[in-house]
């Protein structure tokens, strides 16, 4: 496996999000996640961006790192 590191800011370009520090602090406040529900089936993500986030994870990709740190992150918020 090729490990490669990507920082939240290139995960949520990646994601067609705005990627700044402050959108992406914005975008955490705002959409929190409980311990029942998972990152990739949030209601917020839009299709795409859910079968990107969990392809990264099942695939165990070189994006898996940044995506979990993501989903803590989105945890942390609630």
């Amino acid at each position: 496996m090729e490990t490669s590191f990507h920082p939240m800011s290139e995960l949520f370009a990646q994601l067609g999000l705005p990627n700044t520090s402050k959108s992406i602090e914005s975008f955490i406040k705002q959409h929190p996640l409980d311990d029942k529900e998972s990152l990739f089936e949030a209601d917020f993500w839009n299709k795409g961006q859910k079968d990107f986030l969990h392809q990264a994870i099942s695939d165990d990709s070189d994006w898996a790192e940044i995506v979990d740190q993501l989903d803590v992150r989105l945890r942390e918020a609630h």
